[in-house]
């Protein structure tokens, strides 16, 4: 397994591999990620995969002095898991001196994440388009835990013809249905306990429309009722989104689906999670 930090360590070893499949990640790395590292060293023959926590998606308050590090333990996993290439860029690998450009993706960053986090999803899409531009990968790997941040890098891609396809691997959960992030070590033992709540909201609203509810309004209800059982559990959103334009929904069309998603908060830590309804055949 190669490491390298610079760009121009990165270029030099990236010729090795005519096809290449890259899981961007900001560390701290779990099964999530590595079932992602599998699937592209499958797909493709190699995997590369960046560790990179972007200053630039992260807003004021937020955590990013405080966000989860350790690279040893990382590059062990990655071992393990069979990667091929880990680039480990500097702030200045990424955003050199005199960067001046930024991506904005519009309409589906303004809801969801997008309305609570501004600034974000530009974080997000300019930190993916400088990843992309620097390893030039086959295909890139996202999970679908970060569902708003899968569509706004699938829009990035198409609108801007970039040369590879994005992948979207499924989201990996915990024997409680707790979706694996990073973020989940910030929980007290109580806070973890309770947050498995967050599956067991969206599996009952995906039964009720899987039984044929689809007011939208009485899914957000059946989800929202849930949680508040939970006294740790403070909501953001709850949402029924259109799968592909993410605006909410009234009444959901069984042959489009939709996007089960939510945010709540345990003490000082946001867990986001979702589910999809897949379209009626």
């Amino acid at each position: 397994m190669k490491v390298v930090t610079t760009r121009a360590e990165l270029r030099a070893v990236r010729a090795e591999f005519p096809r290449l499949g890259l899981v961007p990640t900001m560390g701290y790395l779990h099964e999530g990620h590595l079932s992602l590292v599998r699937m592209a060293k499958q797909e493709c023959g190699a995997a590369a995969v960046s560790i990179f926590v972007n200053p630039t998606q992260f807003g004021p308050g937020e955590d990013l002095s405080t966000y989860p590090r350790d690279l040893d333990r990382d590059l062990r996993y990655l071992r393990e898991a069979g990667a091929d290439l880990v680039w480990t860029p500097r702030v200045e690998d990424i955003y050199p001196s005199g960067f001046a450009t930024t991506v904005t993706v519009g309409g589906i960053t303004d809801v969801l994440e997008g309305a609570r986090r501004p600034g974000h999803f530009t974080g997000v899409a300019t930190v993916v388009a400088v990843l992309l531009g620097a390893v030039s990968p086959t295909r890139a790997y996202f999970g679908q835990k970060d569902a708003q941040q899968v569509r706004v890098i699938q829009r990035m891609a198409t609108d801007l013809a970039l040369p590879l396809d994005v992948v979207v691997g499924p989201t990996v959960r915990e024997s409680d249905g707790l979706a694996m992030s990073s973020r989940n070590t910030y929980l007290s033992e109580g806070e973890r306990a309770s947050a498995s709540v967050l599956y067991r909201a969206l599996c009952a609203a995906r039964a009720a429309a899987e039984g044929g509810e689809f007011d939208a309004h009485a899914l957000r209800r059946l989800m929202a009722q849930l949680i508040v059982g939970e006294p740790m559990a403070e909501i953001d959103y709850v949402s029924v989104a259109d799968p592909d334009s993410l605006a909410e929904l009234a009444t959901i069309d069984p042959a489009r689906g939709a996007l089960l998603s939510l945010a709540v908060r345990f003490g000082r830590t946001r867990l986001i999670d979702n589910v999809v309804l897949p379209p009626s055949r």
